[in-house]
This record gives C-alpha cells, structure tokens and sequence, in this order.
C-alpha cells in the first residue's frame, strides 16, 4: 500500500491542536485536523483512551494490545499520556494548551459538567486581556437542564434525541446503531466549530460547548417538521419503510440486494414499467408517495418476485437508464472492491505497528490542501518525552478572546443554490456562524422542500410557504428568485457571484454545466471562488448521475449490513440518513475551503460525495473486512464492548429504555437499583467479558425491573444511582423535552404564511444561552429586491423589468410546458 501526498500545504498545517479526553467525537475532531495537518497532540490518561478496546484487536509484538478503529481514529497524531493528577502535572498540560491553537476538551464525557469551570487553561478568563487558545468543549448534555448531570453515551442521547424510537420491526424493539455513528457527527460538530472560530480568529479566540444529544438531534430535525405538519406517522412503520413513500427499501434480488427509493410519480411509473407491471403505473392508489406507504403490503407482493429475476447489478444498470433511484447495497467486501471509490481514494492505508490495514479515508477532497491518503497511528506515550522539554513549551499561540456574540463568518457571503435536506443544512451551517447566506430558486422551480405535489391546491394556496420542513432547514438566510434558464438570470446570478466568497449547490451533476454554472464558468468571473458541490457519487466518474435521495446514500454505504437484527434484512433508519450526515459534512468541507481560501485567496473546487460523507459511520466494518477478511454477523441492539447494552421494555404503550453500562462502577451500581442479589454477588458477572457471555441472564432481569415501570421514572432511579440510561422517544415527544425546553434549544417563531412554529437553534453555544435566530425562512423572493440593490446595484426600474419578464418574483407559478 503506498501513500500518495498532497503536493501543496496542507489545510492545517503549522496549527497546533491539544485533543484531550475520550471517546469517538473528540477522536474524530483530533482526526480532521491531523489528517489536514495539524499537530495534534493527544493527550490520554494513564488507563488510555476506552476506544483503545473496541475490536477488532490487534496483537503487534512487544506491545499492549491496540483496537484497530481506534488507529484509524487516531493517524497522524502526537500521543501523550498523563502521569498523575498533581498540581505539576496539571500545571504542565496547561502550559501545553497555552501553545496550541485549538483545544478539543472532552473530558466532561468522563469526569461530569463541572469540568468545564476547570478549563485546561488556566488563565482561562481569570484575567482581562489574556490570551487564550481556541476552546471547544464536547459535552453529553450540554451546560445546563435537567440532564446536564445524567451519565451520558452515545445511545442513550441518540435515544433521547428521538433518532431511535422510529427505527425497527412495529412491536420492537427499536433498533440502535453502532455508537461510533454519533461520535461522527458530533466530532463534525466540533471540527466545524473550531474551524469557524480560526476564519474568524482576527476577533480573537472564541470557547464553544456542544451537547452531544443536541448534535444528535439534526439526525431527525425533518421528523421534527413533519410532526408539526401532521404528516408525520407517530409509530414505527416496520423494517425499511420510510413514512413519506414507498417503495423506499432495500430487497433481495436474484444476487445481492437493491435499494429503492421512489418519490415522485414519474418514478413510480418508471419503476412500474421497469417491473413488468405497467398497470400500476396510474394507479389512483399509488400516485404518490404518502399514499403508497398505505398499500405498501400490496405493493411489496408483486414487487419483491419481481425483483428476484434478476441480479443487483442488472437491476442498477436497467433502473438507472431511466433516472430511477436505485443502488446497489454492498456488504464490506463489496464495497471495498468498488471502483468509483477507489478512483476517489475513499480508502487510505493505515499503519499500526507493524500492522497494515485500509480505513476510511477523510471525505473533504481539496486537492493540493489535503487531506493525508492514510498515515499512521502513534504509539501510545510516544512523544511524552519531546513534549515535556522547553523547546515544545516555548511559544504561546493564544488570542484575547473576542468580544460575545461576534459571529466569525460575518465578512463571508455565500449563494446557495441547494435544494432539500442536505443542502441546506451545509449552508445554514455557515448562515449560523454569521455568514450571509443568500438562497437562490426560481418561481417555477422552488425549493421542493417546499413541496412537490403542484396541484391548484399548491399554488393558490401557497402551500409552498406553509413546510415546516423549510423553515428549519433555511433560518438565518436571505432568500431570492432567479430563473436560471433564462439568459438575464444567469448574467443576475454571475454579478453576485462575481461579489461571493462561496457558492454551495446539490443540483444533479448534469444541471450546472447545461446552464453554463459550473465551477469552470463561475471562476472565470471570480477566480478566488470556492465551489462546494455534492452529489451522491461525486462528480467526473460512472455513477455521477446516480439519482439519489438520504436513504439512497445510506443503502448505498453498505451500513444496512449491520443495522438492525440477523433475522431482518439489511435494516434502514428510519429518517433520511444520507442528508443529515452530508449536510454536516458539506458544512465542515466548506468552512475547512474558506479557511485555505483566506490563505491562499485562491478559489477551487470541492468535489464531495455524499456516500462518501457516510463511509466513517461505516469505519468499524470497513476496518474489520479489510484486517480480518470478514465482519461480524449484525448484533442487533448489542454493544461491541459495553454489557449491559440493550433497548428494555417499559410500562406503557411502545415505552423503551435504553440502558448503557459503560463500566464495572455503574454495574455494580445498576445491580443495586434492580435490587438482584444474584447478579451482584455473581463474580462471573464482575467483569465485562462475563456479562457479555451471560446476556440473556442479565437482560431477563433488566426487563423484569423495567416492565414495571414507566421509562421516566425508570431513567430517573438509573440516572440517580449513576447509570447511563435514557428513554427512546419519539420525536413528538422530544419537541416536549423538559431538557431541550429548559435550555432553549426549541424556539416558537412566527413566518408569513406559516405561523407559529417551533425552530431549532444552533447546535453549539458560546454561553449558555443559544445564539439567537437572526432571522426566519425566507418567504420565495422576500429579498430579492433589497439583494439586487444592495450587493449588485440594480435599480427598482431594472429589477421591475426583471420581475415582467418572470425572471424574479415572490410567488410560484407553474412550469412552462
């Protein structure tokens, strides 16, 4: 395996990172900027990192057994370890921070929220003007609310955030991915922030908190609109059925497995056709996908023989010839074998020791700035000596800190032309740091998040400003109307790129180009451009034209394979996967391209592909085929190292707890609660090896505790003794959180048209406050005037020749035929 390198600087380098703390989100974050060159120094304790056992194990020589995710997580890093917690120690490391620039604190997942008024440095706010690094602090909960004090993991926020409960069979149980997917968002989180805070580091340094559950949240936030919509089911619906259409599974095929995803009433005829069964093509029953899922039984008895008369592959090809959205649903084998990857170099060499092994590379591709094409994982305690001498300690790098609510992207100005999900969450991203953000559609072809049934109903009644969906995914941004097909819109649009730092779009890949818009035509007018594009496979290869959706992605990821229990098929999530987790990652890639950008001041391309936005979800199988030559069977709700890890019955209609035992301390403390002589007092249970072996044990006893009681109350003895526990909600009920309410994490906001409704607030914090929504989804067109004004000039005569000539406008008319 050889190692290709970048040719120019890398994104990151000469920034030195302290990563201090434990877990996948802080390895995650520490990765990102290793990978993009950044000294990153990790600092472990004397009992490691608890992602050290995570298997597969590997067994080098001379050395203590090492996981090989936990390489993967940690390449290109520096590693020391702590040596005690005297005054001296601590004195050190915080001279240490003192010389980095940014600081990855997630020691509060361990040590409790009190740790954050004991910051790394020192100096920290104890005097007025001095210079601190850049703070970034993970956090399970958050600063503040009712479960600011709760033992938090990965599933049990994921569980409280609502991105469980829809997932699985109808009578259950939910089902639970594995932790590390999480870890992957939040550590996006807090790369995206100490990203934006360095873009804005002439202000001085900045310390943002992230709620690890919040960040878990946006997995779901489109549940959150629907439920406010009433269009959401409020149940399970059952294993791969998706509450807005149908089909939108995954199915067995004569060899391998096939996903569909069928929105649109031209693509249900397509696939009909396609079948063999045009005679359902104008099925009054079928003309739309939230109809569908009402006959989904029905639809599934002709479609599943169908299927079966042909190959994956067969289907893949024949499908996407008439622009069905359809992919194969590879196992870890197969998609390490995958062409269009390995020409993207989706897959880097990692080295352990003596150990080599492929892992998921980083998915930001920015060319000559990075990132690394694999590297290798530092022995722990490798580097103790060298950062202990006065030559690592000399410098300090921090800033005075700047000023409150002085957001760092507020000189940046960004054209969105996105559309749906993941789009707009990338741009709001940077709308939330300040960015202006200005949101371009068309009267005749809006944002079909605003809806895509064009019926008399849709126009007259400006349906297309009452999605909830919208609202979310757009605050913060000003929103105009250009057609784009139309010569005069196109020149409109070039004169504010002409003034843009960042255009950010999602059309498909073949759009852009027929309207002369692509990156090569928009440099031309703005050669320091940078151009973030997102399509599911990329852009320049075989499968660039892949019609896709958010379960797309997801299918075609390869992460179906272990989702769910053995007994199901290759299992989906409830909710659209793909968008969220590309959107987070557009978002990151886009903030890491405008920080190369302000130091070059040159522009370029970011060629992202949203499937392989969602491959480091994958990276615990993807490392397990690649070391082992197989993965493991699906576990279902089981945890690779925690025992107890399940998902138990409450009291109550469809009521679930997840219960999380990270440790020998909170079984001992759970065997209490559950009041079990005979599992405290095991000494084959002390341990987790010998609770894993005991499962069924151990699990008859929790469901007999919890059968009997509400989950609240439940989650409440567990969480008092000091047990990670957490109810599974539904996200109707999470709107209602104690929690989320008492942090203000939810906002009633009022929009023309739409009402009152509750908004979503940023993800990270600078106080404990959240950051105030500027402002609400834009109505179509609300600024046009004011954008065409200010930034480029025009005036109220040209832009009312503009709007004669239907080229802007404020409301929807119908496509020309």
């Amino acid at each position: 395996m050889t190692k290709v390198e970048p040719s120019g600087q890398l994104a990151l380098a000469g920034i030195r990172v302290l990563e201090i703390g434990t877990g996948s989100a802080l390895a995650y974050a520490g990765k990102l900027f290793a990978d993009f060159g950044a000294e990153v120094i990790k600092v472990e304790d004397a009992d490691g990192d608890e992602l050290r056992n995570f298997p597969p194990l590997l067994k080098n020589a001379g050395q203590a057994p090492q996981s090989a995710l936990n390489a993967w997580l940690n390449t290109n890093k520096r590693s020391v370890t702590l040596r005690g917690q005297g005054i001296e120690e601590h004195a050190w490391l915080s001279r240490l921070a003192m010389t980095c620039d940014v600081v990855l604190d997630a020691r509060a997942l361990r040590q409790g929220v009190e740790i954050l008024g004991r910051p790394v440095c020192r100096r920290s706010g104890d005097i007025e003007g001095a210079k601190v690094p850049i703070e970034v602090y993970l956090t399970w909960f958050g600063e503040s609310g009712p479960y600011s004090t709760f033992m938090g993991s990965d599933a049990v926020c994921r569980a409280l955030a609502g991105a469980v409960h829809g997932s699985g069979a109808v009578q259950g149980p939910p089902h639970l991915p594995h932790d590390i997917q999480t870890g992957i968002v939040a550590g996006l989180g807090a790369f995206s922030s100490a990203i934006a805070a360095l873009l804005g580091a002439s202000d001085g340094s900045r310390r943002y908190v992230l709620s690890i559950h919040e960040t878990a949240f946006t997995l779901v936030e489109m549940e959150a609109g629907m439920v406010q919509d009433g269009r959401h089911p409020l149940s399970r619906l059952g294993v791969n059925r998706f509450c807005t259409t149908h089909p939108g599974g995954i199915y067995q095929t004569k060899k391998g497995w096939i996903g569909l995803f069928a929105h649109t009433l031209p693509q249900w005829s397509a696939l009909c056709v396609a079948l063999g069964r045009a005679e359902f093509a104008d099925d009054p029953r079928f003309v739309s996908g939230p109809t569908r899922i009402t006959y989904a039984d029905e639809i599934d008895e002709f479609l599943q023989p169908a299927l079966l008369t042909r190959t994956a592959s067969e289907w893949f090809e024949l499908l996407g010839s008439v622009k069905f959205p359809a992919v194969l649903v590879p196992t870890m084998d197969e998609l390490l074998a995958q062409k269009v990857h390995r020409e993207r170099h989706a897959f880097v060499p990692i080295e352990a020791g003596a150990t080599r092994f492929e892992g998921v590379g980083v998915p930001f591709p920015l060319g000559d700035a990075g990132p690394l094409r694999g590297g290798a994982a530092a022995q722990k305690a490798a580097d103790n000596d060298y950062y202990r001498t006065d030559a690592a300690l000399a410098s300090e790098r921090g800033r005075t800190r700047a000023a409150e609510g002085l957001p760092p992207l507020r000189k940046t100005r960004v054209i969105d032309l996105t559309m749906g999900w993941a789009g707009p969450l990338a741009a709001r991203t940077l709308a939330d740091f300040g960015a202006e953000v200005i949101k371009v559609e068309g009267t005749q072809y809006p944002d079909w998040w605003r809806g895509t049934h064009f019926t008399e109903e849709f126009y007259q009644d400006r349906l297309y400003e009452k999605n909830s969906n919208f609202a979310l995914m757009n605050r913060n941004k000003l929103g105009i109307t250009l057609d784009l097909t139309h010569p005069q819109g196109r020149e409109v649009l070039l004169q504010l790129v002409k003034t843009a730092d960042m255009v950010i779009e999602n059309y498909s890949t073949e759009v852009l180009p027929k309207l002369g818009l692509d990156y090569q035509s928009l440099c031309k007018v703005n050669d320091r451009l940078v151009m973030v594009s997102m399509p599911a496979f990329g852009i320049g290869n075989e499968w660039s034209r892949v019609r896709a959706y958010g379960g797309t992605l997801e299918q075609a990821s390869g992460l179906p394979h272990h989702t769910g229990f053995a007994h199901n098929p290759p299992s989906l999530t409830s909710y659209a996967y793909g968008d969220p987790i590309g959107g987070w990652s557009a978002g990151a890639a886009a903030l890491l391209a405008l920080l190369v950008q302000a130091r070059t001041g040159k522009g370029r391309h970011v060629n992202l592909s949203q499937v392989e936005c969602m491959l480091p979800l994958a990276a615990p199988f993807l490392v397990q085929q690649s070391l082992c030559g197989n993965t493991s069977p699906r576990q279902g709700n089981a945890h690779p190292v925690f025992a107890p890890h399940d998902i138990y019955r409450c009291a109550g209609e469809d009521a679930w707890l997840v219960v999380s035992v990270a440790n020998d301390a909170q079984w001992k403390s759970l065997a209490q609660v559950l009041q079990a002589p005979q599992l405290s007092l095991d000494p084959a249970l002390s341990g987790v090896a010998g609770r894993r072996a005991l499962r069924e044990k151990i699990d008859a006893a929790i469901c007999a505790w919890t059968r009997g009681r509400p989950a609240d109350e439940a989650m409440r003895l567990l969480q008092c003794a000091g047990v990670s526990a957490g109810v599974v909600k539904p996200v109707c009920d999470v709107l209602q959180d104690p929690h989320l309410r008492s942090r203000g994490f939810f906002r009633k906001v009022h929009r023309e048209h739409l009402g009152e409704y509750l908004a979503t607030t940023p993800w990270f914090r600078e106080m404990e406050q959240p950051l105030d929504i500027s402002r609400v989804a834009p109505t179509l067109g609300e600024h046009s005037r004011a954008v065409f004004s200010r930034v480029i000039g025009l005036t109220g005569e040209q832009v009312d020749a503009l709007e004669k000539s239907g080229i802007t406008g404020t409301v929807a008319t119908k496509k020309r035929a």
